[in-house]
């Protein structure tokens, strides 16, 4: 998986998430409430909310915040009404861009992201216009220093996973968003370090970026995520792991 997976990786790596603690808490609150507003509170029977959990509880969140963003979602406490919004769009390159948002004021957010789109080199889409460039996948990355290909090559096969890609210095594990538990499971308990994971939307094919287009595409997928009300952003752009790192840091 391409630009996806190691910008997602250099994330986790620098600690960007965790200079924004506040932010992702916020975030998984707020998939929690709406998976449980989707889906039912009971996590055995609700995959998103099982998934939405998970993710709270690796990045620390009290037991306490789970519950009540659970209760929000099913009714139980009183709530804002959150709405979930995909905006659709390219950025420099033509690269195309999902946008993933959870708001309470739609007026506002759609203001938000057009100016983030304008001011970072691209333009908003209609609706369709480049959705059709990606799957549903889940997605899980492992530094190849901590795995054998062979190792993990049998866990996909043996656990439902869908293919093992060399991704420069990483192995990324697809799977069908069914099958993500049950791999990611698996991974674990051989006792591989994970680097990143999650489901998402994952491109099938990309388009490499160098040079400035490559920076202005970087800077653009910041602007969009530090964005109060945006949840995920997916792109199908390539970068040079290189370059990728220096506009990072």
């Amino acid at each position: 998986m391409s630009g996806h997976s190691k910008w997602a990786t250099i994330k986790h790596k620098k600690g960007a998430l965790d200079a924004k603690r506040g932010k992702i808490f916020t975030r998984l609150i707020k998939e929690i409430t709406m998976a449980a507003k989707s889906g039912g509170g009971d996590a055995e029977g609700n995959p998103r909310l099982r998934t939405a959990i998970a993710a709270a509880k690796a990045e620390n969140m009290p037991a306490d915040n789970i519950k009540r963003a659970i209760q929000r979602g099913t009714g139980e406490l009183e709530g804002v009404n959150y709405e979930e919004i995909t905006f659709e769009g390219y950025g420099p390159g033509g690269v195309a861009l999902l946008v993933e948002v959870t708001t309470d004021n739609r007026n506002r957010t759609v203001s938000e992201i057009r100016h983030a789109f304008t001011k970072g080199g691209g333009n908003m889409g209609e609706a369709g216009s480049v959705s059709w460039m990606f799957q549903k996948k889940g997605s899980i990355v492992v530094p190849k220093a901590k795995a054998k290909e062979d190792d993990l090559m049998n866990i996909v096969l043996e656990q439902g996973g869908e293919d093992l890609n060399d991704d420069g210095d990483n192995w990324e594990i697809t799977t069908p968003p069914n099958a993500f538990e049950t791999v990611l499971d698996a991974v674990k308990k051989s006792g591989v370090e994970v680097a990143h994971s999650e489901i998402g939307m994952i491109p099938q094919t990309y388009v490499k970026l160098e040079g400035a287009a490559a920076n202005q595409m970087i800077r653009l997928l910041e602007t969009l995520e530090d964005g109060d009300d945006v949840q995920n952003v997916y792109s199908n752009f390539d970068v040079d792991q290189e370059q990728l790192e220096q506009v990072a840091g």
